[in-house]
């Protein structure tokens, strides 16, 4: 995959300050779609490489099927983020998360909820999978 957990750590830090950054400037309460706009305009300031509504593919049993499946952004090949504006994050979107990570075979996903006071404390979560168990320390 040829970046170290290191690396991705890094990453992931300034993907999540990013997120931050937004929260601070717009607070809670707004639409995800308002969040993503922001988030997008944030990252392209942070020369952070993204996909914004990327298309995850699904193979089943060697069939290429065509789906609906679109994560808010794919970070640098490497990184799920996801986003939410909810009351309560369910075990459906950590799911959703981690369905993606796998099918497009990457390390780490994020999940963002704006709709909290406190981004950091309140509204992150990060994921790890067997890829991410590959990478060199």
């Amino acid at each position: 995959m040829g970046i170290t957990r290191k690396e991705l750590d890094d990453l992931t830090y300034r993907v999540v300050g990013a997120a931050i950054e937004v929260h601070k400037h717009i607070g809670p309460g707004l639409l995800e779609s308002a969040y993503q706009k922001c988030l997008s305009i944030e990252l392209k300031n942070r020369d952070i490489i993204f996909i914004e509504e990327f298309q995850i593919p699904l193979n089943y049993k060697g069939n290429m099927i065509e789906t609906l499946f679109r994560c808010d952004f794919l970070i640098e090949d490497i990184i799920v983020l996801e986003l939410k504006s909810v009351f309560e994050i369910m075990p459906i979107h950590q799911a959703q998360v981690i369905n993606y990570m796998n099918l497009l075979k990457v390390p780490k996903g994020i999940l963002i909820n704006f709709n909290v006071v406190n981004l950091f404390h309140q509204g992150q979560k990060t994921f790890v999978n067997k890829y991410f168990d590959l990478l060199d320390c």
